[in-house]
């Protein structure tokens, strides 16, 4: 059962790492490429954030809910402030802060053990596991990626070729 525990635990980093770390930035990456600063600070009418300000928002989330919540950094977040930032901040700012984001998540899951992930904690008022966090996070993060690639792909015209090389219709055995 320990060794069990321990490849679930693993199974567990790892995967989340996959859809956050390898997926989902990339992709976020490669749609700020394609849009101006001024673009990725415009928002197309007042019920609806900028590209810039999702970025800031999911990592504003991230910090709280793996950093603070998983990890037990102090909770600096204000969430009203990511979005009610005008910008202009360069892409390569939002960039840079993406990139350091993930290397403090990748620290902070490299240190959790299988008993933390039924630990109950309080994030932003909600009381959750350790693996409740990290689904959270996970899907929070999807969610909002998917968003900027639809604003960048509606706004560009653009295919962004996240699946080349790779045969889509395939069926399962």
């Amino acid at each position: 059962m320990n060794n069990l525990l321990q490849e679930l635990h693993v199974a567990i980093i790892g995967e989340s790492k996959k859809r956050m770390i390898e997926e989902s930035v990339p992709r976020i990456k490669a749609s700020l490429q394609q849009l101006s600063e001024a673009e990725i600070w415009q928002r197309p009418n007042e019920q609806t954030v900028s590209v810039g300000n999702l970025v800031l928002h999911l990592c504003g989330n991230v910090r709280q809910w793996i950093l603070t919540g998983l990890g037990g950094q102090p909770d600096t977040r204000q969430r009203s402030e990511e979005f009610s930032e005008p910008g202009p901040l360069p892409a390569e700012k939002l960039i840079r802060d993406l990139d350091s984001l993930m290397a403090a998540v990748d620290r902070v899951l490299a240190q959790m053990t299988p008993e933390q992930w039924v630990a109950r904690r309080t994030v932003q008022g909600f009381d959750e596991t350790g693996i409740g966090i990290l689904i959270h996070v996970v899907e929070h993060f999807s969610y909002h990626t998917g968003q900027i690639v639809y604003a960048v792909k509606s706004r560009k015209n653009v295919d962004l070729k996240f699946y080349t090389g790779i045969d889509l219709d395939q069926t399962s055995p």
